[in-house]
């Protein structure tokens, strides 16, 4: 067994000091031997074999080790190291090095999930603002849209797009940029989704802040009579579930084999544990047909996206009888970014998952598709959603880690349209090296992953393709010091 080759380079360089001790190699070393070439080498293979004997030996327990190159340089004078004690001390500092590497990567990427996870303090602040707005100004309270644009809520004739949300900044970030990005921007209609806790600061911003020509109408979960218990068992049963529970705010290192984990391994399974993914708001896609139901066709979009090209042709793009027109996101020239197959979202150890999946075929992408809803309605994807929720539920588990990309690679298998990757461009969440020029050709750009462009720790340079909509003027977004 040899050893790594960075410990025989490094070595090497620390080959030169032998000639400090009084016993190197078993014979003493004159300056005499320096200029000759064959005891040179002579000495290079001698050290090589002692270097592989230690690789094999066990490190003894409360093995001192030097703190610093001036300290191990002391010590090798002081204590008179022989060629094997030293070739010992400098595979045990080696070690000590590589695992002191790695928990700094994990410490960093645990402390990365928990920053991605929280709420910046001048969001959280907008939210309380624009709630007690809502209470104390009647223009904030004011109907949304007005009641001349009721009937264009469900008039099929124009645009209608839909976001679901708890982010107020986000949900306005992404409004404006479709706004000031279209052609027609008297078509779109924003339909709003938001929970209980944030409706009144989301229909104050709106409210307070027009975007018309476009209309905007704000809705809580708690204002569809659809949504209810027996109509959503399945996600109410996910919610309330302890082992989903202990999986999304439970200790995410407790249990995991750190050293077997690769960083890159983990930060992934991190990523997927976000607690989003047990919210109803992120589930409710899933409903759209029934939530909307004099709609033919919509766009749904995630919060997390910002529109830079005008999507008025997507209502032309013919989906051929599909129900949803996505990205698919296993080509392109981003390898990093457009590689998943359904491999990396499922368990293929587990039966059912073996017997009814391809590991090799494509996934798609959320946070920007077309929904066919007429065509949806004929199907029984709401259906087979449920169905495979309870199955990974049964499982505990182990079919996959819960979000709502995997149980919909499987409800809307053999009804997604692939629409071209220039309409939706991914990964600027968690791709530091995006190429520039990519993302300033894209009609839609996504920050998946968790380094959303609102947090501190988004990549500076992509951060600015998201602030070009941040509206620093409005007094609110001053007085909550947003991104300052």
């Amino acid at each position: 067994m040899y050893l790594p080759s960075a410990l025989v380079t490094l070595s090497l360089k620390f080959l030169p000091l032998c000639f400090l001790l009084s016993d190197c190699l078993g014979r003493r070393i004159g300056p005499r031997l320096l200029g000759r070439v064959d005891d040179s080498e002579r000495l290079a293979r001698d050290f090589y074999k002692i270097l592989n004997e230690v690789s094999t030996q066990e490190i003894p327990d409360g093995l001192k080790l030097p703190n610093s190159f001036s300290q191990l340089v002391s010590d090798m004078k002081n204590n008179h190291y022989d060629a094997k004690t030293f070739a010992l001390v400098l595979r045990a500092m080696m070690e000590k090095f590589e695992r002191d590497m790695r928990e700094s990567k994990f410490a960093e990427l645990m402390n990365k999930h928990f920053a991605a996870s929280s709420i910046p303090k001048g969001i959280h602040c907008l939210s309380l603002r624009l709630t007690d707005e809502y209470s104390s100004n009647a223009h904030a309270r004011r109907q949304l849209p007005s009641p001349e644009f009721l009937p264009v809520l469900s008039d099929n004739a124009y645009h209608h797009f839909i976001l679901s949300t708890d982010n107020i900044l986000a949900a306005s970030v992404v409004v404006s940029s479709a706004v000031q990005s279209s052609s027609k921007p008297e078509k779109i209609v924003f339909h709003i989704i938001t929970d209980k806790k944030t409706y009144a600061g989301m229909h104050s911003w709106f409210a307070l802040n027009s975007v018309a020509p476009a209309i905007v109408e704000v809705k809580g979960v708690h204002q569809f009579d659809w949504l209810t218990r027996e109509n959503v068992p399945v996600l109410e049963a996910v919610e309330s579930h302890n082992g989903v529970r202990d999986y999304y705010h439970g200790n995410h290192v407790a249990g995991a084999n750190l050293t077997e984990t690769t960083p890159r391994t983990f930060a992934s399974k991190l990523q997927s544990r976000s607690p989003k993914y047990i919210s109803l708001l992120n589930h409710l896609r899933i409903y759209i047909p029934e939530l909307f139901p004099n709609l033919d066709k919509v766009v749904f979009l995630d919060d997390d996206i910002v529109v830079q090209g005008d999507l008025t042709p997507l209502w032309d793009v013919d989906l051929g009888g599909k129900v949803n027109g996505a990205v698919e996101t296993c080509r392109g020239e981003d390898e990093w970014v457009m590689s998943k197959r359904l491999r990396n979202y499922f368990n293929f150890s587990h039966p059912l998952i073996a017997k009814h999946l391809d590991p090799e075929e494509c996934a798609w992408a959320y946070g920007m598709n077309i929904f066919d809803l007429q065509a949806w309605r004929k199907t029984n994807i709401r259906e087979t959603y449920h169905s495979w929720l309870r199955e990974n539920l049964k499982s505990n588990l182990t079919m996959w880690k819960l979000g709502t990309l995997p149980p919909a690679l499987i409800a809307f298998k053999g009804h997604v349209h692939i629409i071209d990757s220039s309409w939706h461009m991914l990964g600027l969440g968690y791709q530091s090296k995006t190429n520039i020029e990519n993302v300033k050709k894209a009609a839609v750009i996504h920050y998946n992953g968790q380094s959303k462009p609102w947090l501190e720790i988004g990549f500076e340079h992509l951060r600015p393709f998201w602030t070009k909509y941040v509206n620093y003027s409005n007094d609110f977004i001053k007085n909550c010091h947003i991104l300052e």
